[in-house]
């Protein structure tokens, strides 16, 4: 009876260089659309691998910088030369990306562009509710959006087309415990003000008795809202007044609220 041939095994350094292959992938972002495609390119701190584009679309984009060669593709087939969900709205444009480094909290909080005022979110998982704020983020001039490494929109392809290109020029800082880092920011002469329904004072009310305060403004999940601990760690616990009990608000709107609000003071 002949033998059954033995399968082939793979030498160890080829497992080690698929592998390293594999993780260095998963530490990429394929970002999709003029808007955020161009505003990458132009983002000199953005470290890119790969351009890939229509001739329509590059002739829109323009020259890339230089070191990026784009590999032009046809429209029909641009689906499957970029690993991109199926209803990204690409625009014939998708960079590969490394994410940003935007530095520690502190150097941010304390010296970053912009007045003492940043946002941070406890759990908000959706990347375009994440995209639209760090967007209002950016218009009203905030220093910097927070959010837990864990059970938080990561930087995404999503994430930086519903930004619009704000994701390139507003720092996004993932830390590992929020709550600790509240409490780091309210170090530094940070008040921390919790958004919730449940809160005994109004938002504008509040906001009117801090002139020069450095501020933090906080906001849960739609539906759970902020975790107890993160609001056993805030300062206050406010409301955004609406005209009818029925009120409510997309997380995204209730963070251009606040932000445009604490702006202003």
């Amino acid at each position: 009876m002949a033998e059954k041939p033995h399968k082939s095994k793979k030498p160890t350094w080829v497992i080690d260089k698929e592998r390293a292959k594999r993780a260095a992938a998963a530490e990429t972002v394929w970002l999709f659309g003029l808007h955020a495609v161009r505003d990458a390119l132009a983002n000199p701190a953005r470290e890119k691998l790969r351009l890939v584009v229509t001739q329509n679309a590059l002739d829109r984009l323009g020259a890339p910088p230089e070191g990026i060669e784009p590999e032009i593709t046809d429209a029909r087939t641009f689906d499957r030369a970029v690993p991109l969900q199926p209803d990204s709205v690409h625009q014939g444009a998708a960079l590969e990306v490394k994410p940003l480094k935007w530095g520690s909290l502190i150097d941010v909080a304390l010296s970053g562009a912009g007045k003492p005022l940043i946002v941070a979110l406890d759990r908000v998982t959706d990347p375009h509710n994440v995209g639209a704020i760090l967007r209002s983020a950016e218009v009203f001039g905030a220093r910097a959006v927070i959010a837990p490494s864990r059970h938080s929109a990561p930087e995404t392809g999503a994430l930086a087309k519903t930004a619009s290109g704000a994701l390139e020029r507003q720092p996004y800082l993932r830390v590992g415990n929020l709550a600790d880092t509240l409490i780091e920011l309210k170090e530094m002469g940070y008040i921390v003000l919790g958004l919730d329904g449940t809160g005994d004072e109004a938002l504008p009310d509040a906001l009117g008795a801090l002139p020069g305060r450095a501020i933090c403004i906080v906001l849960g999940a739609e539906g759970p809202g902020l975790r107890e601990r993160t609001r056993e760690t805030c300062d206050k616990i406010l409301k955004i007044p609406f005209a009818a009990d029925f009120g409510s608000l997309n997380v995204s709107n209730a963070a251009a609220i606040a932000l445009y609000a604490a702006s202003r003071i």
